[in-house]
């Protein structure tokens, strides 16, 4: 069992959400006995992710970066080091308000993440 995993042993694809993503830890993934998911994701520049919605809780955790977040009807500024609780089936989205830098977050996903859960509506 490995104890110790590097980001960049983590494969980049592109999201469900059109977010840059890397799946850090998943249950499914190298038989962790873990009941959650925690992934790396990026938002460029002027873009913004996807309104979707997960049946599992999602937190996200900004590293750098400043955008404006959609959860439902509400809607808020978060920049970095803020961290955002997003209920389980809630229709989200975030947008990166930079014209220069990434938004860069850590998402925890629990129940751990499945496709099967995910609603992306554009």
């Amino acid at each position: 069992m490995e104890y110790k995993i590097s980001l960049n042993d983590c494969k980049e694809f592109i999201a469900g959400d059109n977010t840059f993503l890397r799946e850090i830890l998943h249950p499914n993934k190298k038989d962790l006995k873990l009941r959650y998911s925690l992934a790396w994701f990026t938002v460029p520049p002027n873009k913004k992710t996807f309104r979707h919605s997960l049946k599992s809780s999602e937190i996200y955790y900004i590293i750098p970066g400043n955008g404006r977040m959609h959860i439902g009807d509400k809607e808020f500024d978060v920049g970095t080091n803020d961290t955002v609780y997003i209920p389980p089936n809630s229709t989200q989205y975030i947008q990166n308000k930079s014209d220069r830098e990434s938004i860069i977050a850590l998402c925890i996903v629990d129940p751990a993440w499945k496709k099967e859960d995910e609603t992306v509506y554009e």
